[in-house]
């Protein structure tokens, strides 16, 4: 091992108090440094270390007055955020992309993981009252059953039972052995919330288990929390009090940033990461992992009913111009499926659909449509530069033959108002850890949000056959084709996989690794992060 990389990895470890101070120097002196420059090194990686207290300030990119705090309704980056602190799970993601404990402190599946064992921990719910197998059950349920609305239902769907056996330990039979599913569990609307005594969960008074204290909730406006004293795990929740603010318009949350009135900003637009990266006192943070922006179609609907007018519009998108105009570089090219390159079942096989003006004009010659007419919808609250990628879509689909009406939806409202609604607009999705996860909650048909109302018989055989097989091999040949289906026959166009830009004021201490999962360190700066 070189001698900066030991040297790195011994200052990471005493940051993150993994040795002492002692232990650091006699490491580095062993590596023949001098007193004087072990010394130097050695408060550089304490000064780093996480401080306690102090109020911290973030601005968000989502937020609106339709917000709530029904688990299951959960639909964009400041609610997910939010939950992220206030509520617990059974599991969570770590820094690194693996399983880390939460709620349950251990778990276990049976042979042909059909059944899964999790043992919760003794914690409290903020309001004194002890955790229970019930409150899980209860919580679990919230997502289940024909009346459900939750936009997690496809996630519990294949849950057949759910069995208190006694010393704190949930048992939770599925329809068939599902090697993911202690994943499926750290998704942000699987929370784990009083339960009341009929059965349902308590989730009108913010009550949860979690690092913070939801002590005032304005939807669409902030959020304010406080330090958990009594949570189980001592090296999250530096900051006293944490306060989130709605900033929907990019050039607010920038002029927020700047002006000291907030310590963090999320969704920095690429065409300003470079202004932002160079004004004094104000750190630009990027992760990449499964964030990407689509254009969903939605195939109930004419004429994107039409597979080959799909295909068309396909292949009369310039992605390398979308990705080098809107992202600034700060992403890569999408292939119209939502897995990414360094995803474990990503299709490395699958050829990537180019820009080819004449194949998109025979599409849509094949698609007898002759020369169409199209309302393609965006706006800023979908992403960062989504008005100008449609305007780009416009501007080369065009001369093919597909004539694009762009309309620019106001921010407020649009995720209650367009999405899901409107025929053809602007999205964006932060991803899934793992492939069924993002499948089942988009892709599968009839599912909540399935925001291309897309059903293809092949696909969700598939991905039934996929969750349950063992076999590594067999089941990376099923994404493979289900990508690959996605890709030729799906009603989403996306053109790219975008970078988390986010940034924060010379105040703010992060970890040496940040979550890529979502947003701000997986959506758990405020626990994560601290005030210098």
């Amino acid at each position: 091992m070189e001698k900066k990389t030991y040297l790195d990895g011994l200052a990471t470890r005493l940051t993150r108090r993994e040795i002492d101070r002692r232990g650091f120097m006699k490491g580095a002196l062993a590596t023949g440094m001098s007193v004087a420059a072990a010394t130097a090194l050695a408060d550089k990686a304490e000064a780093a270390a996480p401080k306690k207290g102090g109020h911290l300030v973030s601005g968000h990119a989502h937020g609106a007055t339709s917000d709530t705090l029904d688990p299951g309704l959960y639909e964009n980056g400041f609610e997910q955020a939010l939950t992220y602190v206030f509520h617990g799970r059974m599991t969570g993601v770590g820094p690194d992309g693996q399983l880390i404990p939460e709620v349950a402190e251990s778990w276990e599946p049976s042979a042909d993981a059909s059944v899964w064992r999790f043992k919760l921990r003794d914690m409290e719910f903020h309001n004194g009252r002890k955790v229970t197998v019930n409150d899980a059950i209860a919580s679990f349920n919230h997502h289940r059953g024909e009346d459900s609305t939750s936009a997690a239902k496809p996630l519990m769907e294949s849950v057949t039972d759910l069995r208190d056996e006694g010393d704190n330990v949930l048992a939770v039979l599925l329809d068939s052995g599902n090697a993911d599913f202690p994943f499926v569990l750290t998704d942000h609307h699987m929370v784990v919330a009083p339960a009341n005594t009929d059965g349902t969960i308590d989730w009108q008074s913010g009550i949860g288990c979690g690092s913070y204290v939801l002590d005032h909730y304005d939807p669409g406006v902030s959020a304010e929390l406080s330090r958990n004293a009594n949570h189980w795990d001592g090296d999250v929740g530096h900051c006293e009090s944490a306060q989130m603010l709605s900033l929907i318009d990019p050039n607010a949350r920038t002029t927020a940033l700047f002006s000291g009135t907030v310590n963090v900003i999320d969704r920095i637009e690429p065409k300003v990461a470079k202004l932002v990266r160079r004004k004094p006192g104000v750190n630009l943070l990027t992760t990449t992992g499964t964030q990407h922006y689509t254009f969903p179609m939605r195939t109930d609907t004419a004429p994107f009913d039409n597979a080959d007018l799909r295909r068309a519009i396909k292949h009369g998108v310039n992605r390398e111009e979308l990705l080098e105009k809107v992202l600034f570089g700060y992403g890569a090219i999408g292939n119209d499926h939502p897995i990414g390159s360094g995803q474990r079942f990503y299709n490395r096989d699958l050829p990537q659909t180019p820009y080819d003006p004449d194949k998109a004009k025979f599409y849509l010659k094949r698609s007898g449509l002759g020369s169409v007419d199209v309302d393609l919808s965006a706006a800023s609250a979908a992403f960062a530069g989504a008005v100008d990628a449609a305007v780009l879509i416009q501007n080369t689909l065009g001369p093919v033959g597909i004539n694009v009406n762009v309309i620019r939806e106001p921010d407020d409202g649009y995720w209650g108002d367009v999405w899901l609604n409107k025929p053809w607009c602007a999205c964006y999705w932060n991803g899934r850890p793992v492939e069924d996860m993002m499948f089942s909650t988009a892709y599968k048909g009839g599912t909540a949000w399935n925001d291309t109302f897309w059903m293809n018989e092949r696909f969700d055989k598939l991905l039934v056959e996929a969750r349950a097989e063992l076999d590594e091999a067999k089941r990376r040949q099923m994404y493979y084709e289900m990508q690959a289906i996605l890709s030729d026959e799906g009603g989403v166009l996306i053109p790219f996989f975008a970078a988390y830009v986010f940034a924060t004021d010379e105040k703010v201490g992060v970890p040496g690794k940040l979550a890529s999962n979502w947003d701000l360190d997986g959506g758990r700066f405020i626990e994560r992060w601290w005030l210098a």
